[in-house]
Formats: structure tokens, C-alpha cells, sequence
């Protein structure tokens, strides 16, 4: 029982804390009536548009409008093309972005991340490609995936180490203006193969059912953030008080879940821990 008592005590302390430091952040946010946020909103389940009503919806967008409740502030949000939202954060046109971006140190170099999510590239083809069952299969072959992404850099690398390595021809990337443009590359048969976020594959196989099968699991590790310009202290701090407090009410899971995404939660909010 005191085991339990003192579980629990800690536990509001905690809890507490959190709330103190959500509340210190959204004092030194007074400045900002809102939060500008860069999203591309084609990259489904993170941010994409609801068909039915043309609304943004999401995975990032829920964290976003969560963020935004906890720190008291309106969240807006402003389509801006993938290639550009890092300069938008370094000329101050927006706050920060949150469009399923992973934190490398190049972009270190201009904006600071705050890590809220983990996963990977992942090689998949249609179910029509019998030849291909594994990721071997694609060496000499075209795969197809956002030119905007780091996925083509790891695909090269994967394919020096693996294909070029064994002796084998090396796998020909073929950059895409996104992973719809590339998955309908793929269906024309103009390619062979795509790489996508390990953590979207399931979403859109459940959504195209018979359609796509995976090759392997992600081949590399990467970590997503949420870019904020490096001198916007007390912003990059708000969002990691308000994302750390919603891993411990439990909110954060909550949902990832609902979108499918769970499995790659972080149990701790860091900052540039990309690679």
C-alpha cells in the first residue's frame, strides 16, 4: 500500500511538474496569438487531406492541434513545398514544421528539432511483381521515392552495401514528386519498386488492399521532428514541455494509435537526435 501511495504521489509530482513547465512556455509565448505551420499534406497518415471534405487531417496534424490547446496559442497552418519550409523557418515566414521531416544534422545546421517520432525507409512493390520477393530482388532494378526526402541517399547506400557489393547491379532511384506520384509510377509499371516511411506502408496497404506487398523491414533508422528556428528558445521549449506531458497522461499514444502509428512512440522528447 505505501509502495502504492508513493507511486501515486510521485506521480502527481510529476505531473504537476509538467503542467508548471506548459505553463511557463505558454507565459513566454504571450508574444505569438498564433503558431505558424508548415505542413505538406501528402504523406498519408501524417498529413493529408480528407477526401470526403477536403479538411487537413493526420497524425501530425492531431499532435499539432494538441500542442497548440496546451500552450494556449491558435495553430496555422500553411501548405509550403517540402524543399522550402526549411528556409521558410530560417526568414521567420513560419514558426516551425511539422510535416513528417527527419531531423538530420544538415538541417541541424539551421533549424532545432524536437524529436517526437522514430521509423525508416522500407522497400515494397505490387503484388503483381512475382519476380520480386525480396529486397535483393530489386538490385539492377528502378525504385521510385520522394526526390525531396533523404530516401535516396539510403537507398544508394543500401544498394552499394548489398547489391553493388555481392557483385550485383546497382538499384536505379527514380525521384518522385512523392510517394503518390511514386506508387502510381509503380501501377503504370514504369518502375519496379518504391521506398516510403516504414510507418506509412500499413496505411496504405490497408487502404489499397491486394495491392502492395513489403520487402523486408526499414533499412535504416531515422527520427522525426518538428523543425523550429534555433533562436525561438522558448518555442522549442513549449512544444517539448507539451509533448513530454502528453507521453505522460498518455494523449501522445492515444493518438498515434488512432492513426495506426504506434509503434514507432518515443518514450522521451529529445532534441536534434537525428543523425
Amino acid at each position: 500500500m505505501k509502495k502504492t501511495l508513493l507511486s501515486v504521489f510521485t506521480a502527481g509530482v510529476v505531473l504537476s511538474t509538467l503542467a508548471g513547465v506548459q505553463t511557463v512556455c505558454a507565459a513566454e509565448l504571450t508574444q505569438k496569438d498564433e503558431i505558424k505551420v508548415a505542413m505538406m499534406p501528402n504523406y498519408p497518415p501524417l498529413e493529408f487531406k480528407d477526401p470526403a471534405t477536403g479538411q487537413l487531417t493526420g497524425m501530425d496534424y492531431d499532435l499539432g492541434m494538441e500542442i497548440g490547446k496546451r500552450l494556449n496559442r491558435k495553430i496555422s497552418w500553411h501548405e509550403i513545398g517540402f524543399e522550402q519550409m526549411v528556409n521558410a523557418v530560417a526568414t521567420k515566414r513560419i514558426d516551425m514544421i511539422l510535416s513528417g521531416m527527419t531531423d538530420t544534422k544538415a538541417r541541424q545546421s539551421v533549424v532545432t528539432f524536437v524529436d517526437y517520432y522514430h521509423s525508416g525507409p522500407q522497400f515494397y512493390t505490387t503484388v503483381a511483381h512475382k519476380e520480386i520477393n525480396q529486397m535483393l530482388d530489386l538490385c539492377g532494378k528502378k525504385v521510385g521515392t520522394s526526390r525531396r526526402t533523404t530516401f535516396p541517399a539510403e537507398i544508394t547506400t543500401w544498394s552499394k552495401a548489398h547489391c553493388e557489393a555481392a557483385g550485383k547491379p546497382a538499384i536505379v532511384v527514380v525521384g518522385a514528386e512523392g510517394t503518390a506520384d511514386a506508387r502510381t509510377q509503380l501501377r503504370q509499371g514504369r518502375i519496379d519498386g518504391v521506398v516510403q516511411g516504414s510507418e506509412t506502408l500499413p496505411y496504405i496497404m490497408n487502404l489499397e488492399k491486394d495491392t502492395y506487398k513489403p520487402l523486408g523491414k526499414a533499412f535504416a533508422y531515422q527520427v522525426t521532428g518538428i523543425g523550429i528556428g534555433k533562436d525561438d528558445t522558448a518555442l522549442i521549449d513549449g512544444v517539448k514541455g507539451a509533448l513530454t506531458a502528453m507521453i505522460a497522461d498518455g494523449t501522445y499514444l492515444q493518438i498515434l494509435t488512432k492513426w495506426g502509428m504506434q509503434d514507432g512512440a518515443v518514450s522521451d522528447v529529445t532534441i536534434n537526435s537525428g543523425k
